[in-house]
């Protein structure tokens, strides 16, 4: 007598290469939890003269190919997002004083956040879809700065704000993609998943 045979699931195994809490919660909302999360530590210094959005997609890339080699089967996500004020590149701060400095900058005035995604498996190659958004912040007080920067929700945060959080209050206008500006555009994601045999699960559950 032959054995049951469970039937093979149409859905690949999801790995998301990226510690970030807020991309896992952002994938959440389409309904996907990832099997697994494996992060990888990169130089994430940008190039000498590499603009904004060449960076994000550079190192989106860079995570994808590292993460995919680890989990041959599996679909990979990675991403990496970016703050922008002209051609300088505000990363993450590594001080409060860093983030002082930051937050100075964007004050006032509009600057760009570009994030990237990129997935690799279940297609011959990885495929790549970048956001821009734009973003203006009121002009921050003193005592705004303060008050943000004792909150401490500028660690660990591109540009040394999250618009998620308490910065929300010093956004004048977005134009763009919201879940960009958090860390992972959720359209862009969409696309390249479905088209790597990602489909998308509607579950009532």
């Amino acid at each position: 007598m032959e054995p049951h045979r469970l039937p093979k699931s149409p859905y690949p195994k999801l790995v998301l290469g990226s510690a970030s809490p807020r991309r896992k919660q952002l994938l959440s909302q389409l309904g996907i939890k990832p099997a697994a999360v494996d992060p990888c530590q990169i130089d994430e210094s940008p190039l000498p003269g590499e603009a904004p959005g060449a960076y994000v997609r550079r190192l989106a890339l860079e995570k994808v190919d590292i993460v995919s080699k680890k989990h041959k089967g599996a679909v990979v996500l990675a991403a990496d997002t970016a703050v922008a004020v002209g051609k300088r590149i505000l990363g993450k701060p590594e001080t409060r004083a860093e983030a002082e400095q930051f937050l100075k900058l964007l004050s006032g005035r509009r600057h760009r956040v570009y994030s990237a995604v990129a997935v690799a498996g279940g297609a011959p190659k990885p495929s790549l879809k970048t956001s821009l958004s734009i973003v203006t912040f009121k002009r921050l007080t003193i005592n705004e700065i303060s008050w943000y920067l004792e909150s401490g929700e500028w660690q660990g945060k591109a540009g040394a704000y999250a618009i998620q959080g308490k910065a929300g209050a010093f956004i004048k206008s977005l134009k763009g993609s919201y879940s960009g500006v958090v860390g992972l555009p959720l359209y862009e994601t969409a696309c390249l998943l479905n088209a790597h045999g990602f489909q998308l699960k509607i579950d009532d559950k």
